[in-house]
């Protein structure tokens, strides 16, 4: 008789350490995808907002038209930055990726000065850029020769983001679910090897909430461990990451990380509650000679 009741006692001592060392590992998994998520979106952004629209200026533009031009497009809310490319910058830039023998030819320079600027990422569309420049024009008739902007690269750009943002919230609603289910198995199972100790609780008269109460609490508190050591084995692997490769450093957005280490919390939080509260629930349930 005694043998059984240190047999009972044994199995009913509460164990968390694998559960939350379980929980970490697959917060861990789902918060490296969603850091790789957000690093390819961010690509996406940074080929987007590196694509430049020049207009070609007319030669007989004056200078407060010019600036006027200029002050117009700064303050159009879809511009990320503008430059005022002169005739001496046009010439540098060109002999920049160019050979210099045109000089021997040709003595005056033939380049003419343009207004660059970029767009932010939301709004590099053919159809915005087009827009933008019909905008423009309507403001300042007569004082843009040409505008400049590479078409085909612009429609590549927009369809590959669109179409890796499709496959990434598809494989992020996937990853999701299987995050869920991972993380309720591992629960039940910490659950399970405590069935005794919740069921004998019950015999001696303890109501259910008295009883779930502790153990939930518990679970809130392992939910937050799991999520720490998650969110901290996923900073170290980012900071190992950016030290090899520094570019990384480029791409890190710490509003979007913040909001990701917060959904972490989130998850771990509640899904290991609630798998918790269900458990106890169930074996509140069941008959002693079940538990067996």
């Amino acid at each position: 008789m005694s043998q059984f009741g240190k047999s009972g006692s044994k199995r009913g001592k509460p164990t968390y350490i694998y559960a939350i060392i379980g929980v970490a590992l697959v917060l861990f998994l789902f918060g490296i995808v969603g850091w790789f998520f957000l690093n390819l979106r961010k690509t996406g952004d940074y080929f987007k907002e590196n694509i430049q629209v020049q207009c070609f200026l007319n030669r007989d533009a004056s200078k407060k038209k010019i600036d006027s031009v200029k002050a117009f497009i700064t303050g159009m809310p879809q511009i990320k930055s503008v430059e005022y490319v002169t005739k001496e910058m046009a010439i540098k830039k060109f002999e920049a990726d160019n050979d210099t023998t045109w000089r021997q030819f040709i003595q005056s320079n033939p380049l003419p000065e343009s207004i660059d600027f970029y767009v932010k990422s939301s709004h590099v569309q053919t159809d915005s850029l087009r827009s933008i420049s019909a905008n423009i024009e309507g403001n300042f008739p007569g004082v843009i020769q040409e505008y400049k902007f590479p078409d085909e690269i612009v429609t590549k750009v927009g369809d590959f983001a669109k179409y890796m943002f499709i496959g990434f919230l598809v494989a992020a609603i996937i990853l999701t679910i299987l995050v869920i289910f991972s993380i309720d198995n591992t629960i039940r199972l910490a659950m399970y090897s405590n069935r005794f100790l919740i069921k004998t609780m019950q015999m001696v008269g303890a109501t259910r909430w008295f009883i779930a109460k502790p153990i939930n609490l518990r679970a809130i508190i392992n939910g937050l461990i799991a999520s720490g050591i998650a969110i901290a084995l996923i900073w170290v692997a980012m900071l190992l990451v950016e030290s090899f490769r520094p570019e990384f450093k480029v791409l890190r957005d710490n509003k979007s990380l913040i909001l990701l280490f917060l959904t972490i919390i989130f998850l771990g939080v509640t899904i290991t509650l609630v798998s918790t509260h269900r458990a106890v629930i169930k074996y509140l349930r069941m008959k002693l000679d079940d538990l067996y």
